[in-house]
């Protein structure tokens, strides 16, 4: 056994089980690996242990009169961040399967040794530091940073951000990608910023921005006289970036030629200044971006493959705001606080405004939100932002011929063969005057509602019938 000291513990852990000597002996063997170990004889008294907060709970799942997976049910509705292993018989393997596919990180079957117990709690607190530094990740470092593009808790959001953590601590190339307006520079920054290169230099260059005769010079300097206006020696970027991160934004707009003198920078971890005949080598980490599909660049001949293999070690896709639309409120919260502070007439959002935003695809991406947001707080009169200080794009909301989402039209029926009855006839109107009132009134429900002269309720199951839909939206039952 270690003799961890106990003055420095190494993790909170509850152990939980109805046998008081299976307890406290696991406790004991815990406590002598340096870990702060609490115990809990049932299920309530566990429920209760846990608001002291634990990193990892062990549990017993053969209990009274609260069971080990009714435990684990409503021990993760408390504490949703916390890991838990079961401790099970022989016997009660499939039980203790089942509460993995419940949310248990892991099982140990008794009487279990010493050193297996060691090795799952080690790895189950392993991953609760993961996931403390994700989450920090996606609060108070987007608070110190400004990385408004990161917020957000959705699926999508929670992947990145977990991902970028773990590929961070290394010096492997990373390719971002994503469409423009996403937020790829941040997340380059994020990468940097928790990398072991952090107090060293971030340097960013657009490569769409610069003209290819320029490009080279500037990333990799040049001698002087190396070219008309070249009166002094200048170093480049990726020299000012030795020691730290060199960003490369939309690195598919670059040239073969210059592509080559960049795969050799990657290969050889050195730079030739144009005009010069001797390489200076430099310790840079790469961290590319594009919002083109670059495997597409390849096969047309456009980007070399083996720069492509090259920049492709990590792959960071930057999902589009329409995939994470849950994101929007704590995305429009964050950027209208950023507005009030230079403001002397703060605003506040409104539930309606909300709702309107979240009823839109938003082509232009986080940016275009962004964008919105500061154009209400400047322009709007009222202290409150309602959805008309919102304009959106018809063509990103609802389309003409019924909104975005919905099934595709049935095929048109033979004219010459059958006349639309009655209900049909009815069923058409209805469908194209919501369609069109749901365009002029950018989704919002209680004004289309308004407008046809029918409750919220109605016009929701009309929707539902009709097969209308809003983007991004679900249908009520």
């Amino acid at each position: 056994m270690n003799d961890a000291p106990t003055s420095l513990p190494r993790g909170r852990i509850l152990v939980v089980d109805d046998q008081r000597n299976m307890r406290a002996t696991t406790a004991l063997l815990l406590r002598a690996e340096g870990y702060t170990v609490l115990e809990a004889a049932n299920g309530e008294e566990a429920l209760t242990t846990l608001a002291a907060g634990v990193d990892l709970m062990l549990t017993d799942l053969k209990m009274e009169p609260m069971d080990g997976l009714t435990l684990l049910k409503k021990a993760l509705e408390v504490a949703p961040r916390l890991q838990v292993i079961m401790m099970t018989a022989f016997g009660s393997i499939e039980s203790a399967v089942e509460a993995m596919r419940q949310g248990a990180f892991d099982y140990v079957t008794k009487p279990f040794k010493e050193g297996e117990l060691r090795y799952r709690v080690e790895r189950a607190l392993e991953r609760a530091r993961l996931q403390a530094t994700v989450d920090m990740l996606a609060g108070e470092f987007n608070e110190r940073h400004g990385l408004s593009a990161l917020v957000g808790s959705s699926p999508a959001m929670r992947e990145l951000t977990s991902r970028l953590v773990r590929v961070a601590q290394s010096d492997a190339t990373v390719l971002v990608q994503g469409e423009s307006g996403t937020g790829k520079e941040l997340v380059a920054r994020a990468v940097h910023a928790h990398s072991r290169r952090k107090d060293k230099a971030f340097v960013p260059v657009n490569c769409a921005a610069i003209s290819e005769t320029l490009l080279e010079s500037e990333l990799f300097g040049h001698a002087k006289g190396a070219f008309t206006g070249a009166v002094r020696a200048r170093r480049g970027l990726v020299e000012e970036a030795d020691g730290g991160t060199l960003f490369i934004d939309e690195v598919t707009e670059t040239t073969p030629a210059f592509q080559s003198k960049l795969l050799r920078t990657l290969q050889d971890g050195e730079v030739r200044r144009v005009g010069e005949s001797t390489s200076v080598r430099v310790d840079v980490r790469i961290v590319a971006a594009t919002n083109r599909d670059i495997e597409l660049e390849v096969q047309e001949k456009r980007f070399r493959q083996d720069l492509y293999y090259r920049l492709n070690v990590v792959t960071l896709r930057v999902p589009p705001l329409r995939e994470r639309l849950e994101d929007v409120p704590a995305l429009a919260k964050h950027f209208l606080e950023r507005a009030n502070a230079r403001s002397p007439n703060p605003k506040r959002l409104s539930a309606l405004a909300v709702e309107h935003l979240m009823g839109y695809g938003f082509p232009g991406n986080v940016r275009e939100l962004e964008n919105l947001v500061e154009q209400a707080a400047a322009l709007a009169e009222g202290e409150e932002l309602l959805p008309e200080d919102f304009p959106l794009r018809p063509s990103a909301r609802v389309a003409v011929s019924g909104p975005v989402g919905a099934p595709p039209a049935p095929a048109p029926t033979d004219t010459s063969t059958r006349m639309p009855t009655l209900a049909e006839s009815v069923e058409d109107a209805e469908r194209r005057a919501i369609a069109q009132a749901l365009e002029r009134h950018g989704m919002d429900l209680g004004r289309v509602a308004e407008e046809l002269a029918v409750s919220s309720t109605t016009l929701w199951r009309k929707m539902k019938r009709l097969n209308l839909r809003p983007l991004g939206g679900e249908q009520r039952d």
